[in-house]
């Protein structure tokens, strides 16, 4: 009897808990962890990095030319950036009231002495102008996920514009797409492995910070990351995406706990990119939702923001003013998109959030120390959302495509004209002719009526071109009429039985 394999989703799980239980038991010595077990973790984060750029490249370029249409490209882009702007919108909106529920319960750090160096923070122009590739090594190289998105669009729609010649292309790009995800199936395998690596050493060297004074602020924010994924994405997938909610979250799993060990959206992209197709993505549009996502979708980071920022209001002794919180709501969702691409983008965030209220910069020390157990939780929220993101997306599209396809003229021979209805034909074409006179006066054309069966409208569609423009004519006052094809009112006259 052929033994039944585990899931990898249970592995995951099961790793993932493993290396809770013994990073606990590293806490007191967490030097032998960093050392000796972090290291298994890098290299199995190396090769997901490794996979991902090309995957990302020729997905989205693979993505592009079976949509075959560039005006596709912009209606999935719009849809994208919509919902992850207002998303990130009402993470952030959550975590100022979940943060000034707690101010009261938090511990109030002493300031002094804190420092924080903050790095240079790009302006919005420099952003936009780095989005653009110099050369085509550079985006590879350095793991530009913006650049490369870039790339792989401009190469789709040269191929595209190619036509006959572009088709070549087109068979070698689909070939390498399918040769990245087998190498990625390859390095998924080790998922497990890679998990407990990862998560053993983290919980090791901050298992005693948790509990420390800056256990409710974590707790503040986990809250919010838990309510914006259960409200949030639960209600998107199932009234856009046509998901359960339930079997949204189940089939997010794997990626979720791979997030949550790796603290990297690029790391857990192939994953994440696995998973949402398994829930019904379409890989076209899964492709180019999910990296454009790992990017610019804040919505953890925007959580992980607002709790930061009124925590460090606290401890400075400043209370926000309402006009205060609906700056860092506006500052933050801004800068999800400003930042986009930008290592360590969060801390970068929190610094302008910060400068835009007037807070001190140097209060990040404040959390800097426990960053890593924020970005677990952020880094899981903003993955999912990617996923919930790539579900909506595909199903909105399937259904534009359905309204498209209902609209477009069915194609193959036309019915052929019975006898019955060419005879009709003749005989109104001939009470028509003879009755001009009738016309000049505004009565309406006449419908046949056969004993005591009025004929179907589907006849007196094809026999609208010989009835002509009187069809529009206004009705007497009295006359029984019959809404006919195209809102025309076609009235009952008795005319003599038609023999057949």
């Amino acid at each position: 009897m052929k033994q039944k394999k585990i899931p990898l989703s249970l592995q995951i799980f099961l790793a993932l808990g493993l290396g809770i239980a013994v990073g606990m038991a590293f806490t007191g010595n967490p030097t032998f962890a960093v050392s000796y077990i972090k290291p298994f973790g890098t290299i199995f984060l190396n090769l997901l990095k490794f996979v991902v750029v090309p995957i990302v490249f020729f997905s989205i370029l693979s993505g592009i030319i079976s949509m075959s249409d560039i005006r596709k490209v912009g209606s999935i882009g719009v849809k994208t950036l919509v919902y992850y702007t207002c998303t990130t919108a009402g993470a952030i909106v959550l975590a100022m009231f979940l943060a000034n529920l707690f101010k009261g319960f938090f511990t109030v750090i002493d300031p002094t002495g804190v420092t924080f160096e903050p790095g240079e923070t790009a302006s919005f122009m420099d952003t936009l102008v780095d989005i653009f590739p110099s050369n085509i090594i550079a985006p590879f190289a350095n793991a530009s996920m913006l650049q490369v998105i870039v790339a792989a669009l401009l190469f789709g729609f040269g191929i595209l514009a190619a036509g006959e010649k572009g088709r070549p292309a087109a068979a070698l790009v689909d070939s390498l797409t399918e040769v990245c995800m087998k190498v990625m199936d390859i390095i998924l395998r080790l998922s497990p492995i890679g998990v407990f690596c990862l998560i053993l050493p983290v919980v090791a060297e901050n298992g005693p910070q948790i509990l420390g004074n800056l256990g409710l602020v974590l707790l503040c924010a986990y809250i919010g990351y838990f309510l914006h994924a259960v409200i949030v994405y639960s209600a998107t997938v199932k009234a856009l995406g046509g998901v359960s909610p339930l079997a949204f979250f189940k089939g997010m799993f794997p990626a979720m706990a791979m997030a949550f060990s790796s603290a990297s959206s690029v790391g857990t992209l192939p994953l994440n990119l696995e998973c949402t197709e398994r829930l019904g993505a379409r890989r076209d549009i899964a492709s180019f939702v999910l990296p454009l996502g790992a990017t610019i979708n804040m919505d953890g980071t925007a959580i992980y923001q607002g709790v930061c920022a009124v925590f460090i209001a606290t401890c400075y002794g400043v209370d926000l003013t309402l006009g205060q919180m609906i700056t860092i709501v506006l500052t933050a969702t801004l800068a999800s998109i400003g930042t986009a691409g930008v290592p360590g983008s969060g801390v970068v965030m929190l610094t302008m959030v910060l400068e835009s209220v007037n807070l001190p910069v140097a209060g990040i020390g404040l959390v800097i120390g426990v960053d890593r157990i924020f970005d677990m939780g952020r880094t899981t929220v903003n993955i999912t959302g990617d996923a919930a993101c790539a579900l909506v997306v595909s199903n909105l599209e399937k259904k534009a495509e359905a309204r498209r396809a209902a609209r477009r003229p069915r194609a193959g021979p036309q019915p052929k004209t019975s006898a019955a209805r060419n005879k009709f034909r003749a005989a109104l074409t001939v009470l028509f002719t003879e009755d001009r006179s009738a016309h000049a006066e505004g009565v309406p054309h006449v419908a046949v009526k056969i004993g005591h069966r009025v004929l179907g409208l589907s006849v007196l569609a094809d026999l609208k071109v010989e009835m002509g423009p009187c069809c529009h004519a206004g009705l007497p006052h009295g006359t029984d009429h019959l809404p006919g094809p195209d809102g025309v009112a076609l009235l009952h006259r008795k005319v003599p039985a038609l023999a057949i």
